[in-house]
C-alpha cells in the first residue's frame, strides 16, 4: 500500500476508537463537493447536470469545514465540479490541514498551475488529478484534446515544488488490461506519482454515455489481467490489499457506503456519493435514518455491476482490520511501499 506510514498509523488508530466505542457505522473519508460547477463535460460523469443556478454556487468555507468536522472522518476528498474554480478553496483546504485532516484535492488540472501559488505543501495535503489513460484515451473521455499534456505538465511542476500528487483512473468497458498497465506504468514509473487509486466507471444515470460501463465479471476479468506479472505489487496503488483482491475477483464484500459519505450544496448525499435518493441537514441523520440494508449489489437494481472503492474500500479495510493476518499483511506491504 503507498499510503504514508503517518497517515496509515492515524487511521489504524482512528479505526481502533471506533471499535472502543462501539460504533458500527463511522465515517472512513468525507466526499467533499462544495460546487457543481466545472470546466470540462467528461461522457462518464453524473455530477454537473444540475440547472445553471446550482451550477453558480459555491459553498461558504465554514460550512464546508463544518460538515468535516461534523463527521469526525480523518481525511476528506475534495470533489465536485472542478474544485479548483471554487473561489475559496485554497482557504478550505488550509483550515482543514490545521485540523489535521488528511485533504485529497480531486482535479482535472486544467487550473492546476495557474493556482499552485495558493497552496502550502503539508503532508496533510495532496492533489489527486484525474487521469484515465495516455494521451489519447484521456483527451478523448474528457471530451477536449490537450487536457492530458497540462494535467502533465501540471503535475511535474507541482512535484517540483514538494506537493504530493497522487491520481485517480477510472475505467471503462473500452479499456483493456492493456491500457490500463499502460497508464500506471507510466504514472508509477515515468510521474513518478505518490500514489494512484483506480476504479471501475459507476453508471450514473444522469452520465451522457450510458454504453460503456463495466460489469462485475468484466472488472474482475480487466483487473485480472492488468494485475498479472508481478504489476500489482510493484505499483504504488492507494488501496487496501483486501480492495484489490476484490477487484480482481479473488473476494468479495458487501458494500459500507456509510463509510464515505457525500457531502455537497443539497446537503448529506443518500445514500452514497453516486447515488442521489434524497438529502439530510446533519451527519447524525445520514447515518439514523438511511436504511443502509436497502444497498449494494443484490438489493437495488442501480448496484449491480457496482464495484466502485467508495462502496467497497471500506469494507476490505475494516476486513483488514479484523483479521490478524490480514492487518499484519497491509502493514508489511505500507512499510515495504509496495505490494
Amino acid at each position: 500500500m503507498a499510503m504514508p506510514l503517518r497517515q496509515s498509523i492515524k487511521v489504524a488508530t482512528y479505526l481502533a476508537e471506533q471499535k472502543l466505542r462501539k460504533r458500527d457505522k463511522f465515517p472512513l473519508i468525507v466526499e467533499l463537493e462544495p460546487l457543481f460547477a466545472c470546466n470540462l463535460a467528461c461522457e462518464g460523469c453524473g455530477k454537473i447536470q444540475h440547472p445553471a443556478g446550482v451550477l453558480k454556487q459555491r459553498m461558504p468555507v465554514a460550512q464546508a469545514v463544518g460538515a468535516v468536522l461534523e463527521s469526525g472522518a480523518p481525511m476528506v476528498s475534495i470533489a465536485g465540479g472542478e474544485p479548483l474554480m471554487h473561489p475559496q478553496i485554497d482557504e478550505i483546504v488550509r483550515q482543514l490541514v490545521a485540523k489535521k485532516k488528511y485533504v485529497f484535492l480531486c482535479t482535472n488540472a486544467m487550473l492546476m498551475r495557474k493556482k499552485l501559488d495558493k497552496f502550502t505543501p503539508s503532508p496533510y495535503f495532496a492533489f489527486a488529478v484525474h487521469i484515465d489513460g495516455l494521451r489519447e484515451r484521456h483527451d478523448e473521455s474528457v471530451a477536449k484534446e490537450g487536457v492530458f499534456d497540462e494535467a502533465v505538465e501540471a503535475m511535474k511542476e507541482a512535484k517540483r515544488r514538494g506537493f504530493r500528487v497522487t491520481t485517480n483512473s477510472t475505467f471503462f468497458n473500452t479499456d483493456t488490461a492493456q491500457n490500463v498497465i499502460e497508464v500506471l506504468n507510466f504514472l508509477n514509473d515515468e510521474m513518478k506519482v505518490d500514489e494512484m487509486m483506480i476504479s471501475p466507471a459507476y453508471a450514473y444515470e444522469k452520465a451522457p454515455d450510458q454504453e460503456h460501463f463495466l460489469g462485475v465479471e468484466q472488472t474482475r476479468e480487466l483487473f485480472k489481467k492488468a494485475f498479472s506479472g508481478g504489476n500489482r505489487r510493484r505499483w504504488r496503488l492507494n488501496h487496501s490489499p483486501l480492495f484489490l483482491d476484490f477487484l480482481e475477483g479473488k473476494a468479495d464484500f458487501p458494500c459500507t457506503a456509510w463509510a464515505i459519505p457525500n457531502y455537497s450544496l443539497f446537503g448529506w448525499q443518500r445514500p452514497c456519493y453516486l447515488m442521489s435518493d434524497g438529502y439530510v441537514t446533519t451527519y447524525r441523520k445520514l447515518i439514523e435514518e438511511t436504511d443502509w440494508d436497502k444497498y449494494g449489489r443484490g438489493k437495488d437494481p442501480r448496484c449491480a455491476n457496482c464495484m466502485a472503492h467508495c462502496g467497497y474500500e471500506p469494507t476490505a479495510v475494516l476486513a483488514t482490520m479484523g483479521s490478524l493476518k490480514e492487518s499484519l499483511r497491509a502493514a508489511r506491504e505500507t512499510i515495504g511501499g509496495n505490494r
